[in-house]
């Protein structure tokens, strides 16, 4: 033992040495919060006041009581060529509402008046503008058809044979549950982030650097020398993970979530519950990520193979966090973790069986990868890079 914290104390020293590998890998944990507060704080600000939406209207002089309406919700008939109070050109949707020239008679008449619509659909810059004009207008529509029904003394309630009423149980932690849900999944790929410089540095660098074979030829065994990277590893991927988790707990109190009726906070609790399942988490990803590196030939390869790699973590995390995984996966590493944080965050019971599973699962993977690690180094081809 005490010749593995030798080592340790050299890698970590090492590590420490090249200044800038360490922030880079660390800027992940440190910049991912804040931009994702931001991004945060740009969607709640679109949903609690939508901007207004100009569109435009053709004929709208044939339904004045539709445009009137449109305008109440902030969609009116915009022009290129018109300038607002500003002196500014408005932002005019490419969005057409052509109104057919018979719409007052039609709707004198009790009839169905037709409307036409021309967009873009497959334009992702529209979609949520055309959904928005849709939406008003079956509502626009809901109303009229209601107003008909007591214009000819029949109550609308006739045309609504059901009645639902919803009793949301969820509270307001829950619904914050959902947001921190998904954040959790950069905070788990923190772990594989913030170790991968190290990782790359102290494998496939050392045997660039020949330190590699210098440091084999010691009189220390190559089971310490493999636990010593692995540890040091794993230092900094926990260390990028407790750097996520306290930039979140403070920034993610700056986000206005009551705008949205719900809370997001970042519990002591949870912070302690996260450190504890990303432990293993932080083994496996130190020892997949040396042992993708010791493969590899030279350190941009090693960064090549590790990018590819590390897809899998992250499709892993995804399908936990929105939750289009089958239920088998609640057993895998990454994912069963993050499923079991998820349901912490909620306030529902913590799935101990599952959780239990997935972290020997994962610890099982970490030691499998280790041995591998520790078989190859005996081999000229992986210390020579042959």
């Amino acid at each position: 033992m005490h010749k593995i914290m030798t080592m340790v104390r050299k890698e970590l020293i090492d590590a420490a040495r090249d200044k800038r590998s360490v922030m880079a890998g660390l800027y992940y944990a440190i910049g991912t919060p804040l931009l994702m507060c931001g991004m945060f704080m740009l969607l709640i600000g679109q949903i609690s006041s939508p901007e207004d939406l100009n569109i435009r209207i053709e004929n709208g002089e044939s339904a004045p009581d539709l445009v009137k309406y449109l305008s109440s919700q902030g969609i009116t008939h915009g022009d290129n060529q018109s300038l607002t109070e500003t002196g500014e050109k408005p932002d005019v949707k490419d969005i057409r509402l052509v109104i057919s020239e018979d719409y007052a008679a039609q709707m004198a008449k009790g009839m169905s008046a037709e409307i036409t619509l021309i967009a873009d659909n497959s334009n992702e810059k529209l979609q949520n503008s055309i959904r928005r004009l849709e939406k008003e207008l079956q509502t626009y529509s809901a109303e009229m058809g209601s107003l008909r029904l007591i214009a000819r003394g029949i109550d609308p309630r006739v045309i609504q044979p059901i009645k639902l009423n919803v009793e949301d149980q969820a509270t307001p932690d829950s619904k914050g549950g959902v947001i921190l849900g998904v954040a959790t999944m950069t905070m788990i790929y923190a772990v594989f982030i913030s170790g991968m410089n190290l990782a790359i540095d102290t494998s496939a660098g050392e045997r660039e650097r020949n330190s590699l074979a210098l440091l084999l030829s010691h009189p220390v065994s190559t089971t310490s020398i493999v636990l010593a990277k692995v540890f040091a590893v794993t230092v900094f991927a926990m260390l990028g993970l407790l750097l996520t988790l306290l930039i979140s707990k403070l920034a993610y109190a700056f986000v206005p979530w009551q705008e949205l009726g719900f809370t997001v906070t970042i519990s002591t609790e949870f912070i302690v519950l996260m450190l504890l399942i990303g432990l293993p988490i932080a083994v496996m990803a130190a020892s997949l990520q040396l042992f993708v590196s010791f493969m590899a030939k030279t350190f941009k390869e090693a960064q090549s193979y590790l990018t590819l790699v590390l897809i899998v973590p992250m499709m892993l995390s995804m399908a936990a966090s929105y939750n289009i995984a089958p239920d088998t996966l609640q057993w895998l590493p990454v994912s069963g973790q993050q499923q079991a944080l998820i349901a912490f965050i909620k306030g529902r019971e913590l799935p101990m069986l599952q959780l239990l599973f997935s972290s020997l699962t994962t610890l099982v993977i970490a030691i499998g990868l280790t041995i591998g690690m520790e078989r190859s180094l005996k081999s000229e081809k992986i210390v020579f890079g042959l």
